[in-house]
């Protein structure tokens, strides 16, 4: 028996419906603000997320799946949608047509990484990007959108986490206070991150490794060395999120793991998932446009994990099952036939329908259309078409009519709709 490959998992019925719900609920929700939809490839060219996530992230370093095409170029599953996104504003020179543009996208994410509650080798993430917009109004009006996506979905204990991360001038004196603090922690800090400490120290303080937690303990934080710009956009950002009535915690030591943050960075948090807190993240990319080689462009947005938001949300999946309208149940070969028909011309017609073409007599029939929660059973035999009508069930009430087999398709339509 072949099995599944670990970290990957089958998103099975009587589960798929929260799922589409869900997916249903953001598209709402999205555009209403403003978002239009956006579908980009899984597979990119591995140069796009190095130049953009950063070559000393566990995720480039560690988790992408790449490998050579047959042309000997490196081509990666894409480990998140940012990247591709610019890409795609980029490449289309979507900012020709108006600079500001607002999307979203959903699909699968790929990284191997260790499996456990809520995280998944093969993931899937709902994105909203926004390109063009400096101003802090959208950094609260995303966070705000979020939250109220999430209390559209049921979904409680969860908390915005807020911090930002400067930009490309006050960025260079928080770093270089962070490197003379590390610089005495070294024996506390794993190898990953004594690797890095000197390069690229922001990753130290995203490391899980809990010696490096402790290490950073006192720790300068990038709040203090905010030029007066950076300072003056999260004060900003911080009164519309009171005005707007979010409460938040400022996260000092929140930085996600990705390099292309710049200014707002934010997290969901929930205590819903144990270790893995983070329901959802984001924050600007001011200067990634330009890097991968398009027009300076600031820009701002959001992951939310969709395998671990069906975990916490407090949607129940009964609500959401697919009702079947009618489950047809056939006596005998000419009934069948006849059946088969009407089938497909209730099917056709805006009715959920089910048949069973086995030779099952009527109590297995009934016990299978029980199974598939049907609000109806059409019962027909060779004999009742001989007689000119078939026996429609209420399966909720039990009560019984005889349907003429003449216009039957219509007249079931009206019964059931």
């Amino acid at each position: 028996m072949v099995h599944l490959i670990r970290g990957f998992k089958d998103i099975l019925p009587n589960e798929v419906e929260i799922w589409q719900h869900i997916e249903k609920t953001v598209k709402m929700i999205f555009e209403d603000f403003g978002f239009s939809e956006i579908r980009l490839p899984i597979l990119e060219r591995t140069e796009l997320f190095s130049r953009s996530i950063g070559e000393d992230t566990d995720i480039v370093e560690k988790e992408m799946y790449t490998f050579a095409d047959r042309k000997g170029d490196l081509i990666t599953l894409r480990p998140e949608a940012t990247a591709s996104a610019v890409r795609s504003y980029i490449q289309h020179k979507l900012y020709a047509v108006d600079p500001i543009q607002k999307f979203y996208t959903i699909g699968p994410m790929f990284r191997r990484e260790r499996p456990q509650k809520g995280r998944y080798r093969q993931f899937y993430q709902i994105n909203a990007e926004v390109f063009g917009v400096e101003s802090p109004f959208i950094d609260a009006q995303l966070i705000y959108m979020l939250m109220l996506l999430f209390s559209k979905l049921s979904v409680d204990d969860i908390s915005p986490h807020i911090n930002s991360l400067g930009c490309l001038a006050c960025r260079p004196k928080f770093k270089e206070a962070l490197v003379t603090f590390l610089s005495g922690k070294t024996d506390q800090l794993c190898s990953d991150c004594k690797r890095r400490k000197d390069k690229n120290p922001l990753r130290v303080l995203d490391c899980k490794v809990s010696s490096c937690q402790e290490a950073l303990e006192g720790a300068p934080a990038t709040l203090d060395h905010l030029c007066d710009g950076c300072r003056e956009h999260f004060e900003k950002v911080k009164d519309l999120l009171e005005k707007l009535k979010v409460e938040f915690v400022v996260n000092k030591r929140l930085v996600r793991g990705l390099d292309y943050y710049t200014r707002t960075t934010f997290e969901i948090q929930t205590g819903s998932l144990g270790a893995q807190s983070a329901v959802a993240g984001g924050g600007r990319y001011d200067n990634l446009v330009k890097i991968l080689g398009g027009p300076d462009t600031p820009a701002i947005g959001f992951a939310i994990g969709l395998d671990r938001l069906v975990e916490i949300t407090n949607l129940k999946k009964d609500v959401y099952e697919k009702r079947l309208n009618v489950f047809i149940a056939t006596l005998g070969e000419n009934s069948r036939e006849m059946a088969f028909e009407w089938a497909c011309d209730l099917g056709s017609s805006e009715m959920s329908v089910e048949i069973d073409f086995s030779n099952r007599g009527l109590k297995g029939l009934m016990k299978r259309a029980d199974r598939l929660k049907a609000e109806y059973v059409l019962i027909v035999g060779d004999k009742e078409l001989e007689e000119g009508s078939a026996v429609l069930r209420n399966m909720k009430t039990k009560e019984q009519v005889s349907v003429p087999v003449e216009g039957i398709v219509d007249s079931v339509r009206k019964i059931v709709l």
